[in-house]
């Protein structure tokens, strides 16, 4: 068991520092003792939570995708927990039914995004604890967006906390977003008004500014020159601009017909490319405001690319500490971006490996750009193109263990990189193994979890397991490949 010293916590406020030193020990702090069973369903975070057991000395059943049968084998005999970690809710909330039928009240650990699944299955099965690499993940990628130096940031009843390293141990204290970034923001949000980001919405203003321009000069033209009260002149504006024509001809005034004959014409130009660039912003889904909240700010922001949960969940916390934000999504059709439009996030569907795109949506101004996508290939690619945009910009980007992440960095400095598999192996893994868990984070190329009393503890990097891959359908009852024994034991 990993020795752990911590001080007596100083507190301030209503938060308490904690001093976590790093010792050497066994893999893992505080597992129960090795030999005990466990199984574990899923692919990829899953390998790496088998391999952290099986390190500790336990006994892990691997699972791909199993049937029926398999799972009923599998817990045949008695296990000590179940972890099921899909990126389908729908089938991790079947699995997690089929296991609690056959053993009832087993220690059970799932992955489930969607919030309103992840509810029901815990009242239904209380000895569920239902966390997503996206909530594990969030704290992190949102501290390193706003300040260098922080580790996690996590939104508390009294607000929100910071964890910060301080010496050999972890320091939460409470954390509100700097004054200059709040003003920058704020500025940001105001600039964005009324300055929009694609062609039809700038056709629409542009023919709607005509229109007015042409209004007012008519109404200043009969108010100045011609002393028409003002109600009395906007209405005859009003008729120029519709081009029904002017009441009446003034006097001797032939300037004015002449004017008005010219505005009649102009504003027919103005009134096409009005409709023209109205009806495209009607025909056409749109996923950025003129004004309001959905309209992109042009400074203190930060830019999100990839709409996935992790990007869903880190732009919504970024929302709700008062910044700026603009997420970035490639696919047209993700199911996210409904959502998006809902909570009032401006989402530009783009590409941005696109330089183009990157300089529009201005990461010279921005605070930060976060690349969460989850291809580890595709954020290697933007977060170099928004170095040659912006060579200053703070770049956070998700990763995994792809081989093309150590060979990038050693050319040159990427920016600050999080392995999302590490830090949810580390929660799930310790979730498994009887700890009750606050978070994960990573500091110096080390993982610490925050446990329920506030102390952190030091956690070893997971290692994938080494069960070759079953590729059998997917749930429910599909037969085994021919050439496979009787366990799907990965």
């Amino acid at each position: 068991m990993t020795a752990t010293t911590a001080s007596e916590p100083s507190r301030t406020g209503d938060f308490t520092e904690r001093r976590t030193h790093h010792t050497a020990g066994s893999p893992l702090p505080e597992s129960g003792g090795p030999g005990r069973r466990f199984v574990v369903i899923g692919s990829d975070v899953a390998r790496k939570v088998c391999g952290s057991l099986q390190a500790a000395g336990h006994d892990v059943h691997h699972l791909t995708q199993p049937t029926d049968e398999d799972l009923r084998r599998a817990l045949k005999e008695e296990v000590a927990g179940v972890a099921i970690l899909l990126d389908d809710d729908v089938e991790s909330l079947r699995y997690a039914l089929a296991v609690e039928h056959i053993r009832p009240h087993v220690t059970l650990v799932v992955t489930v995004f969607d919030r309103t699944v992840a509810e029901q299955l815990v009242r239904v099965v209380p000895n569920c604890e239902v966390t997503s690499p996206a909530d594990v993940a969030a704290p992190v990628l949102l501290a390193a967006c706003l300040q260098p130096d922080l580790l996690a940031l996590n939104r508390t009843p009294s607000g929100h906390a910071g964890a910060r390293w301080a010496g050999e141990g972890v320091r939460l204290e409470p954390y509100r977003p700097p004054r200059s970034l709040r003003y920058r923001a704020r500025l940001g949000k105001i600039r964005g008004q009324l300055r929009p980001h694609d062609g039809s919405s700038r056709i629409m203003l542009t023919g709607l500014a005509g229109l007015l321009a042409v209004l007012l000069s008519d109404w200043a033209w009969l108010v100045a020159l011609h002393h028409r009260p003002p109600v009395e002149a906007l209405f005859e504006a009003t008729r120029t601009v519709s081009t029904v024509g002017p009441a009446s001809v003034h006097g001797e005034d032939v300037a004015y017909p002449v004017f008005a004959i010219v505005a009649m014409l102009v504003t027919m130009v103005f009134t096409a490319v009005f409709t023209a660039g109205m009806i495209d912003r009607l025909l056409a889904p749109r996923s950025v405001g003129i004004v309001g909240p959905r309209a992109l700010p042009r400074a203190g922001h930060v830019v999100v690319v990839g709409l996935g949960q992790v990007g869903l969940r880190l732009c919504t916390r970024l929302q709700a500490l008062g910044i700026g934000v603009i997420a970035v999504e490639r696919d047209p059709a993700a199911p996210n971006l409904r959502l998006a439009r809902a909570m009032g996030l401006p989402v530009v569907v783009a590409d941005a490996k696109d330089r183009f795109v990157l300089r529009r949506l201005g990461l010279h101004k921005a605070q930060a750009m976060a690349a969460v996508a989850s291809d580890d290939l595709d954020n290697i690619a933007v977060s170099v193109a928004a170095l040659a945009v912006a060579p200053e910009l703070r770049v956070v980007m998700r990763a995994g263990d792809h081989e093309a992440i150590a060979e990038t960095r050693s050319l040159f400095k990427i920016g600050i990189v999080h392995d999302l598999g590490s830090l949810s192996a580390a929660y799930t893994t310790a979730s498994l193994t009887g700890l009750r868990l606050r978070g994960v984070l990573a500091h110096d190329g080390r993982l610490l979890v925050e446990r329920g009393d506030g102390r952190f503890t030091p956690w070893p990097h997971p290692g994938r397991c080494d069960h070759p891959q079953d590729h059998r359908a997917r749930w429910p009852g599909a037969s085994p490949p021919p050439d496979r024994g009787p366990d799907a034991d990965g």
